[in-house]
């Protein structure tokens, strides 16, 4: 049986379809990949750059669904069903919301894929595909089993950086976030052994962990930390505020050759913390300490902030751009607080009739990517989309790109360091604000099959400015 996987863009830039120069692997058709007996023959689409060739004979398509992809997902799986393709769709938003996923699919994936992914092939190929795949819940089910095929990826064009998974799962169960709502604070990890032997094999020498926490178990983190100080690796990785709190997990960190974090900050604010129910950051009078400790270990930061909770203002918005100038973190992420169904902030702004775009702004024909999904506290939507805009357009000038960089503490550390810093700040520059004002879906449009994987509008970063309905 031949198995396309295919990894759905998000949309169109200038009504032509995004080029999206700052994509890494899709882990999940790896993973996938590694779970498919030898039989079966598998090829991935990655629709971010490449064309969908839909009339490549095929019998399963496999596609999976994020909330700002699940248009295009649609589109591309209703056009495979016209031609007679079977096609299952899996992934966080079908999980969140699978009646809206099943009116576009023959058969859904709920929760983790693997292990049901066996069943789902057999039946697939003696035709009696069923509608509904149960798969782990509430992070049940154990992962010992996963094996990565990076070998998908060959011949395709990736950031150099390979993506890997330790744990999955959060212990935390924030209002705004799918996975805490997936996964319902569980925590699983893989076996130590498992992660270095594949790495190992592989032979990566930066790698990103895409764990939602790595630190999450802390026990089980530092088993894999010392075991990575034998593959001499750089990677990169996601993690809670906890570990600055500890020097000499640091240490172990830095040891095993970590170089930058992603840290969830999310709001300067104590009230929104506790509205978010951000239970790891509470715990922390001032941010400050932890910022010094971190940029004493020379790791690049990752600052991610969540902005439109209702003590949030244009004003404390711009402040928390400010404070963020102020500590140099190598990159900072000013996202907008969105609805995401199946979640109790989705729910909340419902009750509170605060919804726009009927309550379904992803699929909505008037909704364009950094506009707002719900009626702020104390601004207008539109108000709340351009402070984090301004956030955005302030924190990525030049000048203060440049600012930032004269950090001796972190980007001055190393070659390496100032080499990364100024490789990758320019190239998410760039592509924020090419990604704004996006028309999610290609509404008909298909990039050609033929054409140069390089489009016309690559680079046209003018400054956007906000709107929504």
């Amino acid at each position: 049986m031949k198995i396309t996987g295919i990894k759905p863009n998000m949309g169109l830039v200038a009504d032509k379809p995004y080029y999206d120069r700052g994509r890494m692997e899709p882990l999940t058709f790896a993973v996938l990949k590694g779970l498919t007996p030898p039989e079966h023959e598998w090829v991935l689409y990655d629709d971010r750059f490449e064309a969908i060739p839909y009339d490549e004979a095929t019998d399963l398509v496999t596609i999976n669904t994020e909330i700002y992809t699940a248009r295009r997902a649609y589109e591309i799986a209703d056009r495979f069903r016209a031609r007679g393709v079977k096609v299952a769709l899996g992934g966080f938003h079908t999980t969140m919301i699978p009646e809206e996923s099943r009116a576009h699919a023959d058969a859904i994936v709920i929760g983790d894929a693997e292990p049901v992914w066996a069943q789902l092939l057999d039946d697939a190929t003696h035709n009696r595909l069923q509608s509904t795949y149960q798969g782990c819940a509430g992070g049940t089910g154990s992962l010992d089993d996963i094996r990565t095929d990076w070998s998908i990826f060959a011949g395709k064009s990736y950031l150099p950086v390979r993506l890997t998974q330790f744990s999955r799962g959060c212990i935390n169960q924030c209002e705004y976030c799918a996975t805490g709502n997936i996964y319902r604070k569980s925590h699983r990890c893989r076996p130590v052994s498992q992660v270095i032997r594949e790495l190992a094999h592989n032979g990566a020498k930066l790698v990103f962990f895409v764990d939602d926490n790595i630190v999450a178990d802390k026990p089980q983190a530092t088993q894999l930390f010392q075991a990575l100080k034998a593959l001499n690796i750089r990677w990169f990785g996601q993690a809670d505020l906890s570990f600055a709190t500890d020097p000499a997990f640091m240490d172990l960190m830095l040891e095993s050759g970590c170089v930058g974090l992603v840290v969830g900050f999310e709001s300067l604010d104590q009230g929104n913390l506790s509205q978010m129910k951000k239970n790891c950051n509470l715990g922390f009078e001032s941010y400050d300490p932890l910022v010094k400790r971190i940029r004493q270990s020379g790791l690049l930061t990752w600052a991610a902030f969540l902005l439109g909770y209702d003590n949030d203002t244009p004003e404390t918005i711009m402040a928390t751009c400010d404070w963020a100038l102020s500590k140099k973190f190598a990159f900072a992420a000013f996202n907008i607080l969105m609805p995401y169904p199946g979640t109790p902030f989705y729910d909340r702004m419902r009750q509170e009739d605060r919804l726009l775009y009927n309550g379904r702004w992803w699929l909505h024909d008037d909704y364009r990517f950094g506009m707002t999904g719900f009626q702020p506290r104390h601004c207008s939507a539109d108000e709340l989309a351009q402070a984090c805009l301004d956030a955005r357009l302030r924190h990525n000038t030049i000048p203060q790109i440049f600012r930032r960089s004269l950090d001796r503490k972190t980007h001055l550390r190393s070659f390496w360091s100032l080499a990364t810093y100024f490789a990758y700040n320019p190239l998410f520059r760039d592509e924020l604000l090419k990604k704004h004002g996006m028309k999610l879906g290609y509404r008909g449009q298909e990039r050609p099959v033929n054409a140069s994987a390089l489009p016309a509008y690559l680079g046209n970063a003018s400054n956007p400015s906000p709107s929504s309905k």
